[in-house]
C-alpha cells in the first residue's frame, strides 16, 4: 500500500505542479479535482492512471481525436432530481441533454477505436450508453431552449387559441387606431406598447372621449396611453390563455423530470466520467507542454533517470528564455544511495527534488520529462527532509525539528523506501552532528532504502566511499570561473570551494589563510584533494569528449577518401577500355590501309576481297569469344545482383513491416477539419478552389468557372479561412 506524507508533498512543491496542471482544465469541476490529486495507493491505480494519461497524449498526434469533453456541472440538477414533486426547468433539461449527448459520444468512440486507445475504452466502458434521455429532452424542447408546441395536445390546442386571439386583437386594435386617428384624438406617434400591450397614443385634452383603459402617459403630460375598450375583452381572454399555457408547461416539465429522475445514478456517472477525462485530458496537455513521456516501469528496484528536468523549473526557465540544466542519475540495489556534496548554488538541492517530484508525478498518473530510455520503479514511501523547517510556534530550533524528523524516518524507512535528505545533519556542531548524521545513513542503508541527500560533511562522504552499495556525486563546478556548471557526475565526492569562492567574492587573501590555519591540516588536505580530482575528472571528461570528435571526424574523413578511391578506380578502368579500344581502331585501320595500297599497286580485286573477308572473319571470331566472355560474366555479375537485390529487398520489406508495426502503435497525425471558405485542391490535382457548402462527408467545391461536388477525404487543406 503506497503511503505518502503531506509534509513530502509540500516539500517537493507537488501542489505547485498541480495548479499548473489545473490550468489546462476546460471545467471547474475538473480544476477541483486535479487540485485535489494525490498519489494512488497501489501499483495497478498507478500503471492503469499512467496508460489512461499517456493514451490521451498520443491522441494529439492522431486522426482519431479524442471527441471534445466539455459540459456544464449537473451537481443542482442531481440533487433537485432527489427531491419528490420538484421539477426541472428548460436550461437544466438542456444541460441534461448535452452531458448524456456528450457522455455517449465519447464512450462510443472509445469502442470504435478500442485498438489506439485499450486502457480508456476500459475506462469507460462499464458506463450504459442510452439516447432516451435525449430523446425524451428533445421531443419537448427545441434548440432554441422553446417548448415545443407538440409537446401536448393541450399545448398545442393553447398555442393556437392565443395566436388566433392575438390576430383578433391586432384586428380590433387597428380599426380603433384608424377610427380615432381619423378624429385627430392621436398624436403623432399614433401608438406605443405599455406592459406589452399596445396602447392608443391619445393627446391629453381627447382622453375622455376615447373609450378603454389609460395605462399610462408620457413625462410631459401632453399624452395619455389608452388601450382601446374593443381589445380589452379580447386581452382578458389572452391572459387566460397564457395563464393555461404556463401551467400546461410546468406539468409537460414535471412529467419529463418524473421520467428523468430514475436516470440520476447514471447522470452522476456521466458527470463524473466527464469530470476524469477532463482530468486525463489535462494531464496530456501538461505533458505535452512540458515534452513528458512515460518511462518503463519496472517491477525491478531500479531508478534509470536519463535527462531528468526538473518541471516547475524548465517551464519557468521556457518562460525566460533560459537554459535547463537536465540530469542523470542511476538508483540501483547495488547503488542505492548517493550523497551528493559540491558547493553552495550549484544545484544539488535542484536535483534532489528533480528526483522526488518526478517520482511523486509517476504515482500521481502524470508523464514526466526524462529521455524514453529512461526506468522508474514505485515506492511505498516517499520521505524528505529540505529546507530549513524552524518551528517558532512549536519553540522547536531548526536542529530539534531535524531530529524529530529523523525519528519518524527511523521508524518509517524500510526496503521500500525512497528518502530525501537536504543539507543532511547541519543545525548543530559539525563533529558531533556529522557523527549521528553518520550513525542515521548507516540504519538507512542497512535497512537496504533508496535514498539521496546533500552534505557538506567528509565524514559522510567517506562513509560513502567505504560502503560498496552507497555512491558519492558532485556538483560539477569550472576550476577557472568558479561558476557552477550544473551538472551532477557520479562517483566522486565534490569539494565546497570554500575558500576558492571567498577569494572569487573579494575577501583578501591575508584573511583566507588566516582561517586555513585555524582548522586542522587533515581537512584542508582532504578538502584540497577532493578539489584535485574533480579538476582531473573534468579535464578527463574534456579530453575524452575531444578524442570522441577527432575520432568522429577521422572516420569521416577515411568514408570521404575511400569514395575518392572507388572513383578514381572506375576512371581508371574506363581510360583503359577506352585505349584498348582506340589501339584495335588503329590496327584495323593500318591493316586497311595496307590492303588499299598493294590493291593500288596490283589492282587484284579477288585477292583484296580475300583479305578482307579474312580480317573480318578474324574480328568476328574475337567478337564471338568477347561475347562468350561477356556472357558469363554478365550472367555471374546478374546473378550477383539478383542476390543483392535480394537481400535488399528483404531488408526494404523488413523496413516496411516495422514501419507498418510503428504506425500501428503510434497514432497518426490528424488532417486539419475542413471549413466553409477553406481554400483547397484535389489530393492528385493542381487547380484551387474553395468551399461553397459542406454537407455530411461531402464539400462543394468552387473552382471560379464550375462548382464540384468531392468526397471530404479526398480535399486537402491549401490555406484556412481567416478568422
Amino acid at each position: 500500500m503506497i503511503n505518502i506524507h503531506k509534509k513530502t508533498l509540500q516539500d517537493l512543491e507537488f501542489y505547485t505542479v498541480l495548479e499548473q496542471v489545473g490550468e489546462h482544465a476546460l471545467t471547474a469541476l475538473g480544476h477541483e479535482a486535479i487540485l485535489q490529486t494525490l498519489p494512488y495507493k497501489t501499483e495497478e491505480e498507478v500503471l492503469f492512471a499512467l496508460g489512461l494519461t499517456n493514451e490521451y497524449l498520443a491522441s494529439f498526434d492522431n486522426e482519431n481525436r479524442i471527441p471534445n469533453h466539455h459540459f456544464e456541472p449537473l451537481t443542482k440538477e442531481i440533487k433537485l432530481l432527489k427531491i419528490e414533486n420538484s421539477f426541472l426547468e428548460v436550461h437544466s433539461l438542456q444541460k441534461i441533454a448535452s452531458v448524456s449527448a456528450t457522455s455517449n459520444t465519447i464512450i462510443l468512440f472509445l469502442k470504435k477505436f478500442e485498438v489506439y486507445y485499450p486502457k480508456l475504452h476500459t475506462f469507460a466502458a462499464n458506463i450504459e450508453v442510452t439516447k432516451a434521455l435525449i430523446d425524451a429532452i428533445n421531443a419537448i424542447i427545441d434548440r432554441f431552449g422553446d417548448i415545443k408546441n407538440e409537446a401536448s395536445p393541450l399545448l398545442l390546442e393553447l398555442r393556437q387559441g392565443i395566436n388566433k386571439l392575438k390576430g383578433t386583437i391586432n384586428q380590433s386594435f387597428t380599426t380603433a387606431l384608424n377610427h380615432y386617428a381619423g378624429l385627430e384624438y392621436l398624436d403623432d406617434i399614433r401608438e406605443s406598447v405599455v406592459d406589452n400591450k399596445r396602447v392608443l397614443a391619445v393627446k391629453s385634452m381627447y382622453r375622455r372621449k376615447v373609450k378603454g383603459a389609460i395605462l399610462g402617459g408620457s413625462k410631459t403630460g401632453s399624452i395619455v396611453f389608452i388601450e382601446p375598450q374593443t381589445t380589452l375583452q379580447y386581452t382578458r381572454e389572452l391572459s387566460n390563455l397564457e395563464y393555461e399555457e404556463k401551467e400546461e408547461i410546468t406539468r409537460i416539465l414535471k412529467e419529463l423530470t418524473n421520467f428523468i429522475r430514475p436516470f440520476a445514478l447514471l447522470l452522476q456517472q456521466y458527470q463524473t466520467f466527464l469530470v476524469q477525462m477532463d482530468v486525463i485530458s489535462a494531464k496530456a496537455k501538461y505533458a505535452q507542454q512540458l515534452n513528458a513521456i512515460l518511462p518503463e516501469v519496472t517491477e525491478a528496484r531500479e531508478l534509470y533517470l536519463r535527462d531528468a528536468y526538473h518541471p516547475l523549473l524548465y517551464l519557468n526557465n521556457k518562460k525566460k528564455g533560459e537554459t535547463t540544466y537536465p540530469q542523470t542519475i542511476v538508483l540501483a540495489q547495488d547503488n542505492r544511495i548517493i550523497v551528493i556534496s559540491g558547493p553552495n548554488a550549484g544545484g544539488k538541492s535542484i536535483t534532489l527534488k528533480t528526483v522526488g517530484l518526478l517520482q511523486l508525478m509517476l504515482q500521481s498518473g502524470l508523464l514526466i520529462p526524462v529521455h524514453e530510455r529512461s526506468k522508474m520503479c514505485l515506492f511505498d514511501r516517499i520521505l524528505s527532509d529540505i529546507g530549513d523547517n524552524q518551528s517558532i510556534e512549536n519553540h522547536l530550533s531548526t536542529y530539534s525539528y531535524r531530529l524529530k524528523q529523523m525519528n519518524y524516518f527511523l521508524k518509517r524507512c524500510n526496503a521500500n523506501t525512497l528518502f530525501l535528505i537536504d543539507e543532511f545533519g547541519t543545525g548543530s556542531d559539525p563533529e558531533l552532528g556529522g557523527a549521528l548524521a553518520e550513525t542515521f545513513l548507516e540504519v538507512f542503508y542497512e535497512r537496504e532504502a533508496f535514498g539521496i541527500i546533500t552534505t557538506h560533511y567528509s565524514n559522510l562522504k567517506i562513509l560513502a566511499n567505504e560502503l560498496p552499495y552507497m555512491q558519492n556525486a558532485n556538483m560539477l563546478f569550472d576550476e577557472h570561473s568558479l561558476q557552477p556548471m550544473f551538472k551532477l557526475a557520479l562517483g566522486q565526492a565534490g569539494s565546497s570551494f570554500t575558500f576558492e569562492v571567498a577569494q572569487k567574492n573579494g575577501i583578501p587573501y591575508s584573511l583566507i589563510n588566516k582561517a586555513k590555519k585555524k582548522i586542522e591540516r587533515g581537512k584542508v588536505r582532504f578538502d584540497r584533494t577532493i578539489a584535485k580530482l574533480q579538476k582531473e575528472r573534468s579535464k578527463l571528461e574534456k579530453t575524452e569528449r575531444s578524442l570522441k570528435e577527432n575520432e568522429r571526424k577521422k572516420q569521416d574523413e577515411a568514408d570521404k577518401l575511400e569514395g575518392i578511391n572507388a572513383r578514381i578506380q572506375k576512371k581508371l578502368e574506363d581510360y583503359q577500355e577506352l585505349y584498348d579500344s582506340n589501339q584495335r581502331l588503329i590496327y584495323l585501320g593500318q591493316k586497311v590501309n595496307d590492303l588499299s595500297e598493294t590493291y593500288f599497286e596490283n589492282k587484284r580485286k579477288r585477292d583484296l576481297m580475300n583479305e578482307l573477308f579474312k580480317l573480318v572473319q578474324i574480328e568476328n571470331s574475337k567478337r564471338k569469344q568477347k561475347t562468350k566472355k561477356q556472357k558469363q560474366v554478365e550472367k555471374i555479375k546478374a546473378q550477383q545482383v539478383k542476390q543483392e537485390a535480394e537481400k535488399t529487398v528483404e531488408v526494404i520489406r523488413k523496413k516496411k513491416k516495422a514501419e507498418k508495426k510503428k504506425a500501428a502503435s503510434q497514432p497518426q497525425k490528424p488532417k486539419p477539419k475542413l471549413k466553409v471558405g477553406d481554400r483547397v485542391r484535389l489530393e492528385d490535382g493542381r487547380a484551387v478552389g474553395s468551399i461553397d457548402k459542406i454537407e455530411k462527408n461531402k464539400a462543394i467545391v468552387n473552382y471560379g468557372l464550375f462548382t464540384t461536388n468531392v468526397a471530404l477525404d479526398q480535399l486537402e487543406l491549401v490555406e484556412a479561412i481567416k478568422k
